[in-house]
């Protein structure tokens, strides 16, 4: 959960005018401004990141620990597989 009185930083970057305008009409409609949507945004942005990530580590940790499927019985496996 965000707390709503953590410490901001003001950031800048350059946007298309279009998203910019896509944008605004979404906060319009949703009754919110820029910030909330692109805090927002962030947010999702960097939860799917993690999550990926950790999948991804948990992926390695899981092969270096000798837990992965032979390349031959994946492809042995495949060929049994009902069409």
């Amino acid at each position: 959960m965000q707390n709503r009185f953590a410490k901001k930083t003001t950031i800048s970057f350059r946007l298309e005018q279009h998203k910019v305008a896509a944008l605004d009409k979404l906060a319009r409609a949703q009754t919110r401004d820029r910030t909330y949507l692109l805090n927002e945004a962030v947010k999702a942005y960097l939860e799917v990141q993690q999550w990926q990530l950790r999948h991804i580590q948990e992926g390695l940790r899981q092969a270096d620990a000798g837990m992965g499927t032979d390349h031959a019985e994946v492809r042995a496996k495949w060929r049994k597989r009902p069409r």
